[in-house]
């Protein structure tokens, strides 16, 4: 049987170092998948742009009759595309948006741990950026 006057418990420090560094390593992959979100949702805009400018030239060539009748297909091509991309962007748009929420999220959680302490989370990060 193990005495209990063997027990030593961890140095409070240790532990809001170790915590600080497991949410720091959180926050920097909720920023990295931000960033990922938002560089697709940039390029998606660019090319819906451009899907909808070619559609809406190729319909009025159409109307004025210097664009061939085939290329109606093309017309609903371009269509399907564009509704695809506006789904796309406004999924990306909600996966930003709970990216940003659950960045705020443990931004809160920072701060509470703060509050426990009298070492600032600045304090704990700083002292774990020496060390990488």
């Amino acid at each position: 049987m193990a005495s209990i006057f063997g027990f030593r418990s961890r140095d409070p420090a240790r532990d809001r170092h170790t915590d600080v560094a497991r949410l720091d390593r959180l926050a920097k992959l909720f920023e990295q998948i931000a960033a990922e979100i938002d560089a697709e949702k940039t390029g998606l805009e660019v090319r819906y742009r451009k899907e909808a400018t070619n559609a809406a030239f190729l319909v009025e060539a159409m109307e004025n009759g210097s664009a061939s009748d085939r290329r109606s297909s093309e017309v609903g091509a371009l269509t399907q595309s564009i509704l695809n991309s506006e789904r796309r962007i406004a999924a990306l748009a909600r996966q930003g948006g709970a990216m940003r929420e659950l960045r705020h999220s443990l931004d809160m959680v920072f701060d509470d741990h703060a509050a426990d302490d009298s070492t600032t989370v600045g304090q704990i990060r700083q002292q774990g950026a020496g060390r990488g």
